[in-house]
């Protein structure tokens, strides 16, 4: 039977990260990062991006007022624990309070435990670099599941534990701004050591949690089709950004490249689902100038449709990725999709093109249970400080004013229905570009 809506279960979200909301955040690498000019665009820094720490019960309220039923978020690690073996019982509160107040508006909660930033005492010591953060995490995970798990099933462990391990150490846009693929190999073996030891924890003391990674996925395609070397290198992007994190936690062992430098085993199940940040895809040619990035240059088609950013809108890689993760056997939530659009000229159509894509897959027998979009009122977005507008609501970080967009009411009907529009009025047409495929950059 073809569904033609979303079953009436389905969980109807948005997502956030501590760090990019919450404001005051002051103890972790992130902070730090910050504070070195040039870092970040404009200036901007993570306080007091939307107060958030303290306005979350009238946050909660718009999003209960907007129809949604669940609600993606992280805990901020330097909070709980600043400093080793510490742990702040205000902070673990303060927490139950956030997660006390959406039980109460009906609003299911995800909980982030890792998304990007690191206590200022772990980074000190060598942050992912060091393997013993894979047990300082795991121990951290079991003390907020202790204090927190009567209140959340849906744990998240490891938010896109590839984009840390690149962008911190390949690019060097993030903290701590190294540039060794090596050393990104080395953190990638300790994100999954870490997510093990914290799934197994977490399983022994709370056996009906569900634990899984939100994984971000893209898609890599030829720029050239015909050529050989464009094949190459495409397949290698998809292997290592995609792929490998995947084959690991399937086999229960460090899969190919990263099974040539150590050797580490994990549980055959850690994931009781899988999460999927799904934003864009990149042409890739092979480029031999570019021997740090493999020799991949990425590039947006030329003509595309795309963000503020500059990432191609494409709703097809959406359900690529769901029909392709099916075949893992675990129930997948996306927990992160959106676009940079200050405007709000995409947004509306790209909400509902991604979403139909998602039931297209649905009918096809792949097993999505919640979306989560990302996110519902701008925030401070890493490098991009505030200058990138993801929200379903704008936010003003100087008054902390909230404002509806006409995508944040196209969201609330779909919330309430789960029936899709059958369409939306078309974006107005950007400037001309220029011919050639543009570089393409990651979130």
């Amino acid at each position: 039977m073809s569904l033609d809506r979303f079953p009436p279960d389905f969980l109807w979200g948005t997502a956030t990260a501590a760090h990019q909301v919450e404001g005051g955040n002051h103890a972790n690498d992130w902070w730090d990062w910050e504070q070195q000019p040039g870092r970040i665009k404009n200036g901007d820094t993570s306080d007091p991006a939307c107060d958030h720490y303290r306005r979350f019960t009238q946050d909660f309220d718009l999003l209960k007022s907007l129809d949604q039923n669940a609600h993606r978020l992280s805990v901020e690690w330097s909070r709980i624990e600043p400093q080793p073996g510490v742990f702040s019982t205000e902070a673990l509160g303060h927490y139950r309070q956030v997660l006390s107040a959406l039980r109460e508006r009906r609003l299911e909660p995800m909980v982030t435990l890792f998304h990007y930033t690191l206590p200022r005492w772990v980074s000190a010591q060598g942050g992912w670099l060091n393997p013993e953060t894979a047990g300082r995490f795991a121990t951290f995970s079991e003390r907020v599941l202790a204090e927190l798990g009567d209140l959340c099933t849906f744990w998240v462990t490891l938010n896109e534990p590839t984009g840390a391990a690149y962008q911190g150490y390949v690019l060097g846009e993030w903290p701590p701004g190294h540039r060794d693929p090596r050393e990104s190999a080395t953190v990638l073996i300790n994100l999954i050591r870490a997510h093990w030891a914290a799934y197994e924890r977490i399983k022994n003391r709370h056996p009906t949690a569900q634990v899984g990674i939100a994984h971000h996925l893209r898609i890599f395609d030829p720029l050239r089709s015909w050529s050989p070397l464009d094949r190459a290198v495409s397949g290698i992007y998809d292997r290592l950004f995609n792929r490998t994190i995947l084959s690991s936690l399937r086999r229960g062992r460090l899969a190919f490249p990263l099974s040539r430098l150590a050797k580490a085993q994990g549980p055959r199940v850690s994931q009781d689902f899988i999460g999927l940040n799904y934003y864009t895809r990149n042409l890739v040619r092979f480029n031999r100038r570019l021997p740090r990035e493999i020799f991949g240059e990425r590039l947006v088609p030329a003509g595309a449709q795309t963000s503020d950013l500059g990432l191609e809108v494409y709703p097809q890689g959406l359900y690529l990725w769901l029909r392709a993760l099916a075949r893992e056997g675990h129930p997948i939530y996306i927990t992160e999709n959106g676009v940079a659009d200050r405007d709000d000229r995409l947004r509306p159509s790209f909400l509902v093109d991604h979403l139909r894509a998602t039931l297209r897959a649905m009918n096809q027998g792949t097993v999505v249970r919640g979306y989560f979009h990302w996110t519902c009122f701008d925030n401070f977005e890493w490098t991009e400080g505030y200058a990138a507008r993801f929200g379903l609501m704008s936010h003003d970080p100087r008054t902390q004013a909230r404002s509806l967009r006409p995508s944040g009411r196209l969201y609330a009907e779909i919330c309430r229905s789960g029936v899709l529009p059958a369409s939306v009025a078309p974006p107005a047409e950007p400037p001309a570009p220029d011919q050639a495929p543009a570089p393409a950059q990651l979130r």
